[in-house]
């Protein structure tokens, strides 16, 4: 039987204390589905490895990872710790090394979630958002002259090839075709004002939407968009955006069905050539870890998408109907739902679902 090894980092504030659920929810649907076994290998890196050797993880990580079937992310990030540090020292390497060149995050309103958008319907928010991952606004190009002078310059460039932007686009569109969407592929950009990379985006697009005439189609400036994510959500099924975009427009669509607490995502190595990388969309939350109130359902979610892309659909299935079931019946709530529930319970509940 087939093994899948999975190194879990589960990294800083309430990172540890949502994997451990994620953790005990995937092991138990597996072992219920006749799965294969996951051996799982923990890493310490994050902020307080940071603290203690000056670097976010040993300088060996990378190859290290390499032989894993997927990693698994709790969260990183501690207030002692810079953010570009935290970012740079992580995150971004591993989804660069290991080509995670599409970041998807799944956006949807669950029966018995409440969203703060007046009448939302259960189901009516329902989209998938594709983030390009390993280039765009976050591909550390630039630099700082001069520093400290009143003539210091800082210069940070976007960059956008054609072989990522048209990847990344293309996965967007093999995504709307599949069962369940409704074949409708949005891109994102800011064209009228960022006259090189934004215009070639739209252009890249239109290339690769005569490939798949079966999709509609449209683009929409960022401003826009964010606007449409509030004023009609049920207008999107899947969206495609550079990095930056992507970033900002997954974190309001988070917020628009219940919360960051059930924002799973994927950073996908769509060839499997090396290991994909999942992760809960929210932070690490230090002004409530330790406390047993970290909501655990996003971390777990990210687990189905990790079971899901290793070819575990029967555990995947069992997984997203167990949290669809307890968020329906308002069982085992965190307080970010309005509930009392510790992280703990919501893992116990969902253990006793499945």
């Amino acid at each position: 039987m087939k093994i899948h090894r999975i190194a879990v980092i589960p990294g800083d504030g309430v990172g540890p204390e949502v994997v451990e659920e994620g953790l005990r929810v995937m092991q138990a649907a597996q072992s219920l589905s006749a799965g294969s076994p996951l051996e799982l290998e923990r890493f310490s890196w994050g902020s307080e490895f940071y603290l203690t050797t000056g670097t976010m993880m040993p300088s060996d990580a990378l190859q290290t990872l390499a032989s894993f079937d997927a990693i698994y992310l709790g969260a990183v990030g501690d207030p002692r710790v810079p953010d570009d540090v935290t970012l740079h020292g992580l995150l971004l390497p591993i989804r660069k090394a290991f080509d995670q060149y599409a970041c998807v995050r799944p956006i949807y309103l669950y029966p018995g979630v409440c969203s703060p958008l007046a009448d939302k319907a259960s189901g009516s928010i329902d989209m998938v958002v594709i983030r390009e991952n390993t280039e765009g606004e976050y591909a550390d190009v630039g630099g700082r002259v001069y520093p400290g002078s009143p003539h210091e310059v800082a210069i940070q460039a976007g960059i956008f090839t054609r072989h990522g932007t048209e990847r990344v686009i293309r996965y967007a569109f093999d995504l709307a075709r599949q069962p369940g969407r409704r074949k409708k592929v949005t891109s994102i950009t800011k064209s009228n004002a960022q006259r090189f990379g934004m215009v070639f985006w739209d252009e890249v697009f239109r290339v690769v939407a005569k490939d798949y005439p079966e999709v509609a189609t449209e683009s929409q400036l960022v401003d826009v968009a964010c606007m449409n994510f509030v004023r009609k959500p049920e207008s999107f099924d899947v969206v495609v955006a550079s990095n930056l975009f992507g970033d900002i427009l997954t974190d309001l669509g988070a917020i628009i069905v219940g919360g960051m607490g059930l924002a799973p995502s994927g950073n996908i190595n769509p060839s499997k050539a090396h290991p994909s990388m999942f992760e809960p969309t929210h932070g690490s939350a230090p002004d409530i870890a330790g406390k047993g109130m970290a909501n655990p359902l996003a971390a777990i979610l990210t687990g189905a998408m990790m079971l899901e892309f290793l070819g575990e659909a029967k555990s995947t299935s069992l997984i997203r109907k167990a949290v669809a079931s307890i968020l329906a019946q308002g069982q085992a709530r965190t307080p970010d739902l309005g509930g009392s529930a510790r992280t703990g319970e919501v893992g116990d509940e969902l253990l006793a679902m499945m």
